[in-house]
């Protein structure tokens, strides 16, 4: 990246709100360069007393469910009631797709034109601790930048609820009803991670089906631990395109923020949430440094192939790399 801000010109011109400046500091965030990772890491800590503000909310779906017309409507209501909207994305497959949130983010052609939000994809070919490196770090660039809503959304599958749910707030899943056995659209472990649960599409000649699905996840619902033993997941039925039940959507989201700010949950899910992301970066680490190892580079070739052939344990294995590494 040529003609790179200094760090205070960044600073200045966050506080400021320029959207072109957090658009370069995201851009700093992501490049892998050793100068920019150090110059991410004086301008993340230069901010640091000017985040934590703001909501950060995780947005996950089924196929098919509607989520960039949710977003997108979501994100335009937020903006007429005088709140400041960015949304990210992480998408661990984006090194094969090349970043599905791309495509997203044509889609969201409403929110994108708003003077007060703030779209932005993954970057395309990053890796999984990559990708969850940068979304971090951005959400805390943004909420320096003025944004006090940063909707994180899940672009990948599987993995991608965990990651996201490990670094917001209020994590959002959207179904959908009519398509079938709704409860097999939905994993046990992403019905744990939801704070609340919307049927979209509640529209037209679906209405009364999306009643039905709700009934059937809030049944659901019983049969998992809630992920707060301070908020009972509700379960809610909305049409992004009618632009109705959003607004108490929002109400639930503000209601679990009040309840677990009060509790003194919310204070300690980030902190728990730091010091895990703190491992994570050191184990990513540790990995990135044993794999680059020119001095391992044979050791782990023959390893690999022992283990391959069956002549020796994965666990034997693991022990003979760590030891060499402890002592290299």
């Amino acid at each position: 990246m040529s003609d790179t801000p200094s760090t205070e010109e960044f600073v200045a011109g966050l506080l400021a709100g320029d959207r072109a400046t957090l658009g370069q500091a995201i851009t700093l965030i992501e490049s892998r360069r050793p100068d920019h990772v150090e110059q991410s890491r004086v301008l993340i800590e230069a901010v640091l007393p000017r985040t934590g503000g703001a909501h950060r909310i995780g947005i996950t779906g089924v196929p098919g469910v509607g989520k960039s017309t949710f977003i997108d409507q979501f994100g335009v209501d937020l903006c007429e009631d005088g709140h400041k909207v960015a949304v990210l994305a992480v998408d661990p497959t984006s090194q094969r797709t090349g970043g599905a949130i791309l495509g997203d983010k044509t889609r969201m052609g409403r929110l994108v034109n708003e003077p007060n939000a703030f779209v932005r994809p993954s970057p395309a070919g990053a890796m999984l601790g990559g990708v969850t490196r940068t979304t971090r770090e951005t959400i805390l660039i943004c909420e320096a930048a003025g944004y006090d809503v940063v909707l994180v959304e899940t672009v990948g599958v599987g993995q991608s609820e965990t990651i996201v749910a490990d670094m917001v707030d209020f994590f959002l899943v959207l179904m959908l009803a009519g398509a079938g056995d709704e409860l097999q659209g939905i994993k046990k472990g992403v019905l744990e991670l939801a704070d609340l649960i919307a049927v979209n599409k509640a529209d037209g000649d679906n209405i009364t089906k999306a009643s039905a699905a709700a009934a059937d996840y809030r049944m659901a619902l019983h049969l998992t631990q809630p992920a707060s033993p301070n908020w009972s997941p509700p379960v809610l039925t909305c049409s992004a395109l009618d632009d109705t039940g959003l607004d108490e959507i929002w109400s639930q989201i503000q209601a679990h923020r009040v309840k677990l700010g009060a509790s003194g949950e919310l204070a300690a899910t980030r902190q728990s949430q730091e010091l895990h992301w703190m491992w994570q970066m050191v184990e990513d680490r540790v990995l990135t440094s044993l794999r680059a190892n020119p001095q391992l580079a044979a050791l782990i070739a023959t390893l690999e192939g022992d283990v391959r052939a069956g002549r020796l344990t994965a666990s034997h294995a693991a022990e003979r790399i760590i030891e060499a590494y402890g002592t290299g």
